[in-house]
């Protein structure tokens, strides 16, 4: 079985491995060039953007490997009909899927911890400068957490193909559910694997001009893009008075729209200034950045277990409905 599985997946394995190996190179050669920077605090500025870009290209990884693996794994022979060839034999019907998926989930395994292992190392000088460890798209490109996303993508592309018994549209909802999973738990699930710490924050002028934003699309009295050093703001409050009321949208839209003219400077200038002199402040939830690894453990933990789940979820299948 093994042998045979071995076989059967010789196509996708050669073509995933010649694009690791393109990968590999590129990143060796990134990270050589990184390291022989002569400017180590300019980094974030003259890396950062390929460092997002290759971020949100790992992120697909997971979707790939469930459509393009996953997926046809058991799909494809559903649909012609070779499965029953197997099941005539001596292999019963659990033994045939549970070597499938071990075989092509050590695959992904592979695959995955050797891109996230050679990207880490690239990016390590870039996020050493940065501290911005927990941006939703650079801890999902980092270390272990990306090994967890590979796995689930290919079990879940596997036990999809499954269910629906065709290769094409099982391939299509995979990629499209794996992205949409992979946007759910860092803004869902993300921020609560441990107790969040809190602060209060004063907003004066200049703590207001070194917001991102203000106001939201209903008007309300929001900044957003607050930071905190060495942490992942996980919430903001609305701007509160001293009494720790919610600052009312009359005050807020004043100083938006009406602030006295003072000449100032910063990103919101006058409106900053006329904000900043009611006293307001704003409640802070985050996530230390020492938390960084628990946080990379348990979502390796909670992908695995959902891949567990979705692999008993197949056993099952197989063995009292597939036909």
């Amino acid at each position: 079985m093994i042998r045979m599985s071995l076989r059967q997946f010789r196509i996708q394995a050669l073509a995933g491995a010649i694009l690791l190996v393109l990968a590999a190179i590129y990143l060796l050669k990134l990270g050589a060039d990184i390291r022989a920077a002569r400017e180590p605090s300019q980094l974030p500025s003259q890396y950062g953007q390929t460092m997002l870009f290759l971020a949100a290209g790992f992120g697909l990884i997971p979707a790939l490997i469930g459509a393009f693996w996953g997926a046809p794994l058991i799909a494809r022979e559903l649909e012609t009909g070779t499965h029953r060839l197997v099941w005539n034999q001596s292999v019963s019907r659990r033994r045939w899927l549970a070597v499938k998926l071990a075989v092509l989930a050590l695959a992904s395994i592979a695959g995955s911890g050797t891109l996230s292992a050679l990207l880490t190392w690239a990016a390590a000088p870039v996020d050493q400068v940065a501290g911005d460890r927990f941006n939703a798209l650079l801890f999902g490109a980092r270390v272990v957490a990306p090994i967890g996303y590979a796995v689930f993508g290919f079990t879940f592309g596997a036990v999809t193909g499954l269910l629906v018994r065709r290769t094409l549209p099982a391939m299509a909802m995979v990629f499209l559910a794996v992205i949409a999973v992979q946007f759910v738990v860092p803004n869902l699930l993300r921020p609560h694997y441990m107790p969040a710490e809190r602060t209060t924050v004063s907003m004066s002028a200049d703590a207001i001009n070194q917001a991102r934003s203000l106001g939201s699309i209903t008007g309300g009295p929001v900044v957003g893009g607050l930071q905190i050093p060495d942490a992942w703001v996980t919430d903001t409050s609305a701007l509160l008075t001293p009494e720790g009321r919610q600052l009312s949208d009359a005050a807020f839209d004043e100083c938006l729209d009406n602030a006295p003219k003072t000449g100032a400077s910063g990103r919101f200038g006058d409106t900053a200034v006329c904000l900043g002199k009611l006293n307001l402040h704003v409640e802070l939830t985050y996530q230390p950045n020492r938390r960084f690894w628990p946080f990379q453990w348990i979502e390796l933990a909670l992908y695995l277990g959902f891949s567990s789940l979705l692999a008993v979820v197949g056993l099952w299948r197989v063995q009292r409905r597939v036909s």
